[in-house]
């Protein structure tokens, strides 16, 4: 077991992980090994050696007096008499704990096949927490992947290093299809580690923080935080909206996000399978706001009431483009602003209101 740690470091520094960690579960490792050779009841410590580079292992036992039963029972190797005790530590009393070293070259293959299960386990174990706290920091960010494989319910298998993810088929956007070999973008979504599964990481395309990067990555104003995303709402492969603000006077968060003749958000809408992407610029008044997010709809006025509903006024002539198809773009202008709209027509409030005006004077006529 000489230069046991010498190996350690190395195999640590190859791997990319926490040497402390790796000392920990080293020093675990010897302490479980210890328990399968001489008996999980014992208690073991491991201490490092820094002069030799190695870790020496001892046994903890408690000092018992001469006569205690315990020394002819089987919990005697759990113990000592204050007899054998006094003989090891001149000062030992009753009630002490010692610590007493363990050869563990007398228990021959036995114990160099224990110790190498439960390195093997220790750095497994080490290795896969380093991995699990790598992705977990990673929640939310964009990464590429290799496609390992789509299997018969079409969830897709992803390469990414040292780790393979899935990206299930209800996070995938409708009419995509994937090839092994090909890679791709995703947004990592969720990532847990069980005893059962170990590590799974759970990818995803449909999430408006998809979205969100990717305009990140096209868009170097965002990137650098001259302009920032204050909302997104995404129907995926449909169509989405983004609600923008510009940090600097000279900067104009829809034309520098769109581009030149559209390539930027085009290039955007190519990665999302054909998705529509609507830019608009962010305002704290929610009438203004929700007016901005009804486009490409003009809305006449917006009434925004206690229990986030709003009443957007429009032109009968407007309709279609304010519902959008399939109701798509109302949703999308609820989903951004977190208002629920409704629409109502111009001519149509009129109405209302003359109907409102002459029921009145009937009332007073027929008073008087």
């Amino acid at each position: 077991m000489e230069k046991i740690v010498d190996i350690v470091d190395s195999i640590a520094n190859q791997k990319g992980l926490d040497s402390e960690a790796v000392h920990s579960a080293l020093k675990v490792a010897y302490i479980n090994g210890a328990k399968r050779i001489l008996g999980k009841q014992l208690e073991f410590d491991a201490i490092l050696d820094e002069e030799k580079k190695a870790y020496r292992l001892y046994q903890e036992i408690e000092v018992v007096a001469n006569d205690d039963p315990r020394l002819d029972t089987e919990e005697k190797d759990g113990v000592i008499s204050l007899k054998e005790a006094l003989k090891i530590d001149d000062e030992a009393e009753v009630g002490d704990e010692l610590k007493k070293e363990i050869g563990l070259e007398a228990f021959g293959r036995t114990a160099a096949m224990a110790f190498h299960i439960e390195l093997e386990r220790a750095l497994q174990k080490v290795t896969e927490n380093a991995v699990y706290e790598s992705y977990k920091s990673k929640v939310g960010k964009l990464i590429n992947g290799v496609v390992e494989r789509v299997d018969g319910e079409e969830n897709t298998y992803i390469e990414m290093g040292e780790v393979r993810a899935i990206l299930p088929k209800k996070n995938r956007i409708k009419g995509e299809k994937f090839k092994a070999g090909e890679t791709i973008k995703t947004i990592v979504r969720r990532v847990t580690m069980n005893i059962k599964d170990g590590i799974r990481i759970e990818l995803s395309r449909t999430t408006p923080k998809f979205l969100e990067e990717l305009l990140r990555l096209e868009v170097p104003e965002i990137a650098d935080g001259s302009i920032t995303i204050e909302r997104c709402a995404r129907i995926p492969g449909e169509r989405a909206k983004v609600a923008l603000a510009s940090h600097k006077p000279y900067v104009d968060p829809v034309g520098a996000t769109v581009g030149a003749k559209g390539m930027r958000i085009n290039a955007v809408g190519g990665e999302l399978n054909g998705e529509n992407i609507d830019a608009i610029v962010y305002s704290d008044r929610p009438e203004e706001f929700i007016a901005r997010a009804m486009r490409p709809s003009i809305v006449n006025d917006v009434v925004c009431k206690d229990d986030n509903k709003a009443i957007a006024m429009i032109d009968s002539a407007q309709k279609a483009k304010a519902i959008g198809k399939a109701g798509v773009n109302i949703r999308l202008a609820s989903m951004l602003t977190g208002y629920e709209i409704e629409l109502q027509e111009v001519g149509m409030a009129s109405k209302e209101s003359q109907k409102s005006e002459d029921a009145s004077a009937l009332s007073a006529l027929f008073n008087n």
